[in-house]
């Protein structure tokens, strides 16, 4: 595991809030803050996201071809 590379701004930032709240939860004994904090601050540690592998990539295929416009016909519906 490469827990010691690729430290951007943003896994810095999230590293530094899980740890605020962790010390936040040990002063208020805050237990629910405290899982919080283990938990934004695990995912910044090992450098992993609630995604997954590729879990918020769009998969959408680029349709070339030109699709042609027709011609819709209405009915009228009266009522009576």
């Amino acid at each position: 595991m490469n827990l010691l590379k690729s430290w951007g701004f943003m896994r810095v930032l999230r590293f530094i809030f899980g740890a605020f709240a962790i010390v936040q939860a040990i002063i208020t004994l805050d237990i629910v803050l405290g899982i919080l904090g283990l938990v934004v601050g695990g995912m910044a540690f090992f450098n992993v996201g609630c995604c997954g592998v590729n879990g918020c990539e769009t998969n959408y295929k680029k349709d070339n071809t030109t699709k042609q416009i027709t011609d819709v016909e209405y009915e009228e519906v009266v009522a009576k």
